[in-house]
């Protein structure tokens, strides 16, 4: 299915977690805040929030420096 993660389409399973989402794109394991449809999804239900085809998800990492 096509879903839209930070202005980028992107193909996943059917089916497929926050959690699945965040490993296939490298953010699995990392502070991520993460948004789908405009309403925040909180970290404990990454692994049960299933996304529907066409959702919108802005993924949000925290980057240090100066």
């Amino acid at each position: 299915m096509r879903i839209c993660v930070n202005g980028t389409d992107h193909d996943v399973p059917d089916a497929c977690t926050v959690a699945d989402l965040l490993r296939e794109i490298g953010l699995y394991g990392r502070p991520v805040a993460v948004e789908v449809d405009r309403s925040v999804v909180p970290y404990a239900e990454h692994t049960t929030f299933v996304l529907e085809p066409g959702a919108v998800v802005e993924c949000v990492t925290l980057v240090g420096g100066g």
